[in-house]
């Protein structure tokens, strides 16, 4: 099976599943190095790759308006059932386009996302970020680190090559933050967070 399809078929058929999981661990636990930079609400937000929904909802629940885009049906769905009403915009689409989406957002998420980027894309896909941010906006990306898995498309990415990216994007870099282990357990796995600011 080619690698792209590999991905969607993968969260579509663990829809369920990822459920659980993704909602087992709390939004403030995930980015709780992030928080103080997060704007104050009201404000427009783009949680891209929004999976189940943990961290739109969290951030709905906070005051901002949160429009959520995933491009894997199965997860729109059980991030619907598991997060009925709460003020977030459930849409479907993909980087590096994201068609149909229209800023400017204050904050844009991608909590990993960015990992399933091929090389080619991931200039792209930044271009398109930049664009989507408000002046003085806030762009966070987790990158998970290690060997990636053979059975999904997905690249273990320095956060350093995403500051270089950024910088061409006119963002520039505010902070990069070692996650450290890996809150579901996995002992392979270590995330960073970058955090880039428009203007």
């Amino acid at each position: 099976m080619e690698r792209t399809a590999g991905v969607q078929s993968y969260y579509a058929e663990s829809a369920e599943r990822l459920g659980r999981v993704y909602e087992s661990v709390a939004f403030e636990d995930v980015h709780g190095a992030l928080l103080d930079l997060l704007p104050k609400a009201p404000a427009r937000v783009l949680d891209v790759g929004a999976g189940t929904g943990r961290d739109a909802a969290a951030l709905a629940a906070r005051g901002y308006a949160v429009d959520a885009v995933e491009p894997v049906a199965e997860l729109r769905r059980e991030a619907a059932r598991l997060h009925p009403g709460g003020g977030v915009v459930w849409r479907a689409g993909a980087l590096p386009e994201i068609p149909g989406v229209q800023g400017p957002y204050d904050l844009v998420l991608l909590s990993a996302v960015w990992m399933h980027l091929p090389p080619r894309e991931r200039p792209v896909a930044m271009r398109r970020l930049a664009g989507l941010l408000a002046p003085g906006g806030i762009l966070l990306i987790t990158l998970r680190r290690g060997a990636p898995p053979v059975d999904r498309r997905m690249y273990d990415i320095p956060p350093e090559e995403v500051a270089g990216q950024a910088a061409e994007a006119r963002l520039r870099l505010l902070r990069i933050v070692d996650e450290g282990e890996d809150r579901l357990g996995r002992e392979e796995v270590r995330w960073n967070s970058v955090a880039l600011q428009l203007g």
